[in-house]
């Protein structure tokens, strides 16, 4: 076999053919998969492959982060596809089967796109890549000529609330500080060095946001009970002029797949259509 090395993460990988089985252990890389037309090669994804809802028929191998390994050995795949966190140390157990993987874990928008083409490369399906990658590149673009006269003092400093116990945010190495950037806001935990951390609630009061995403569905009363709680909260910008939301479906906005498309575009909606 013509061996390729990801221009992700550097490793190598096999290059596969028609009628290949691939298992994919995250969500965002089953999107891709499906958007590529891969449905007949997978033989196997996690729990947490919930989209397209084809996605819920095929074969299950544990969760994203206890994959089954007997399971995955006895689906014979030509690739295992995973990502970084907490599956790293599966690499080493493929790598020790002589299982070929590749390593999709984008932190940006670009290296999202890169993973698509790279996806396409090694299955051979790269019009099909391309095709979807040019896509996400448009509505980046749109979405920039659009603000383009927006001066930065302008734009709306947006808090986003990855979870609400504890209070986690998006840091600048994450792919949703990312996210808010090309939707044209700015994100105001940017500064933060951990892709996603927790942040102080005095933190949120004293960068006093004028936008306020929560990447958790909950209904309206539950927001305002919640946020009620907090100290302070009552004089942010963003809950004076009601400017939170809840209604963005989080696997849009959180999963670098092909859906970020209608992620950016609800974020700009929300940023300056409301």
């Amino acid at each position: 076999m013509l061996t390729l090395l990801c221009a992700i993460c550097g490793c190598a990988v096999a290059e596969v053919f028609p009628a290949m089985r691939i298992i994919s252990l995250t969500p965002a890389t089953t999107e891709i998969l499906f958007a590529l037309g891969l449905d007949k090669e997978i033989v196997g994804v996690s729990s947490y492959c919930t989209w397209p809802a084809k996605a819920r028929d095929k074969e299950k191998v544990g969760s994203f982060s206890n994959p089954n390994i007997e399971k995955i050995i006895m689906l014979k795949p030509d690739l295992v596809i995973l990502t970084g966190m907490e599956q790293e140390y599966i690499k080493d157990i493929l790598s020790r089967l002589k299982i070929e993987y590749i390593n999709v874990d984008p932190a940006d928008l670009n290296e999202l796109i890169l993973s698509i083409e790279e996806l396409g490369s090694v299955t051979g399906t790269s019009f099909q890549a391309k095709a979807l990658a040019d896509n996400i590149r448009s509505v980046i673009e749109r979405l920039k000529r659009i603000d383009s006269n927006v001066l930065q003092s302008k734009r709306p400093k947006v808090y986003m609330e990855i979870w609400h116990d504890p209070i986690m945010c998006p840091g600048k190495n994450s792919f949703v500080n990312d996210m808010i950037k090309a939707a044209g806001g700015i994100n105001i935990t940017a500064d933060l060095n951990r892709s996603y951390s927790r942040i102080d609630p005095e933190q949120v009061i004293l960068r006093d946001p004028d936008t306020i995403i929560l990447a958790y569905m909950k209904p309206d009363d539950w927001v305002e009970k919640t946020f009620a709680k907090r100290l302070g909260w009552k004089d942010v910008s963003a809950i004076k002029m009601r400017n939170i939301y809840t209604d963005i479906n989080p696997d849009i906005i959180l999963r670098p797949g092909p859906r970020v498309v209608d992620g950016l575009i609800e974020l700009h909606k929300r940023f300056y259509e409301n």
